[in-house]
């Protein structure tokens, strides 16, 4: 209600009652002051926002490099593994497992039976030596019969067509003998060796030499490196 005072006309007390106008100063004042409260708000919110997001980016590259480091300690752990585990090996067909198992019988024949050839050619070997020398030692004999009958001879029966003939018939005999390797073992003036000699008799000197074959008795012979029988010696001491 709208009170009407003495002198005053009804519109004067209207516009008495009516609400007063804003100054624009003020308002404006009033609306640039809202707007930096609004804009620094926003700032802030911004400000929050990236420090926020910083902290998670950074947390985000340490957890890439935690599983990058993890990834490559897995792989290293993984080719240390396929190193030490054992290789498996391809499995063969049937066919080239019999094949490498006839080879290697195969290989083993041919290894026996090159030791049996080798070992066959030495018991040859043995073998023939051994009737060779039981053949020279029946032989000997003979020779040495024969140097006897020639040692008993004088110049003038040496002469005679017989002799020579025996002659030449002994040095034949010498001749195959030294071709089958039958030689002499030389006796005379050479140090007495038990292997090659038989010392028979003992002579005394006051010579410096000793342990000296003077005189042979028997010739003793080798067959290759074998001896066939010894010399029959004596030996000065």
């Amino acid at each position: 209600m709208v009170e009407i005072k003495n002198g005053q006309t009804p519109e004067e007390a209207v516009k008495g009652h009516a609400p007063k106008e804003t100054e624009p100063a003020a308002d404006a004042a009033e609306e640039t002051m809202t707007d930096n409260a609004v804009e620094e708000n926003a700032q802030s919110e911004d400000a929050t926002e990236e420090e926020t997001e910083q902290p998670a980016a950074e947390d985000k590259e340490q957890e890439a490099g935690t599983e990058e480091e993890a990834g490559n300690e897995t792989a290293e752990k993984t080719e240390k593994e396929k190193k030490k585990a054992p290789r498996k090996k391809p499995k063969k067909d049937k066919r080239d497992e019999k094949i490498e198992e006839l080879n290697d019988r195969l290989m083993r024949n041919l290894a026996e039976f090159e030791n049996f050839r080798n070992r066959s050619e030495k018991e040859k070997a043995a073998m023939f030596d051994m009737g060779a020398k039981t053949v020279i030692e029946k032989i000997l004999p003979v020779v040495d019969n024969l140097e006897r009958g020639f040692d008993g001879l004088s110049e003038e029966e040496r002469e005679e067509p017989f002799v020579k003939g025996i002659e030449a018939v002994y040095k034949q005999l010498q001749t195959a003998m030294e071709e089958l390797g039958v030689t002499p073992i030389e006796a005379v003036g050479q140090e007495f060796d038990p292997n090659l000699h038989n010392a028979v008799m003992h002579d005394e000197d006051d010579s410096d030499e000793s342990n000296k074959i003077i005189e042979e008795f028997q010739k003793g012979y080798m067959y290759k490196d074998a001896v066939v029988r010894h010399s029959m010696v004596k030996v000065l001491n």
